[in-house]
């Protein structure tokens, strides 16, 4: 078989497949492959420092609730993290039994807590986001920031396509 580069590929299935879009799918994919590269790089970051994105996004949500004077419940951390709330309590037992969260009982409601981060865990996100930072910035370096900017637009638009992949 004759190699011949992907866009080429695509043309030729177009003529059998009418509805294939080359532009579409080689747009795509493209998409795709950032998406895995940007998932393992996130990974091996997070893993550097000894969790997980799931538990760096709680804290995060911790610190910056913290900052901001106010307390969060496991419900509005699943919210917050566009997760379930079975999720999230697997989340919390592993930071708790960690030392970096604690929780405190509602003083009117026993069914309900908020949780609040300890100082092992303020120190460690502290000491994380430096890094965590610095690493998005070299990331996003090579792009001016109107092209931040258009790109931001760009992936805004693009989502509102995802329910066409969703839909039977």
């Amino acid at each position: 078989m004759k190699l011949v580069p992907r866009y080429e590929r695509l043309k030729q299935m177009a003529q059998r497949f009418p509805s294939l879009d080359p532009s579409a799918i080689e747009t795509c994919l493209t998409m795709l492959r950032l998406s895995n590269e940007l998932t393992g790089a996130y990974e091996a970051h997070f893993a550097r420092h000894g969790v997980s994105h799931g538990r760096f996004v709680v804290l995060v949500q911790l610190f910056a609730a913290e900052d901001a004077g106010d307390t969060l419940r496991p419900a509005d951390l699943a919210e917050l993290s566009s997760c379930s709330r079975a999720t999230i309590t697997g989340l919390l037992d592993t930071l708790e039994k960690d030392g970096f969260i604690s929780r405190t009982d509602h003083p009117e409601d026993r069914r309900m807590y908020s949780v609040h981060l300890t100082s092992k865990g303020r120190e460690f996100i502290q000491g994380m986001m430096p890094d965590h930072y610095r690493r998005i910035a070299a990331l996003m370096a090579p792009l001016s920031m109107d092209e931040r900017d258009t790109l931001r637009a760009l992936l805004a638009k693009v989502s509102t396509g995802i329910p066409a992949l969703r839909d039977p």
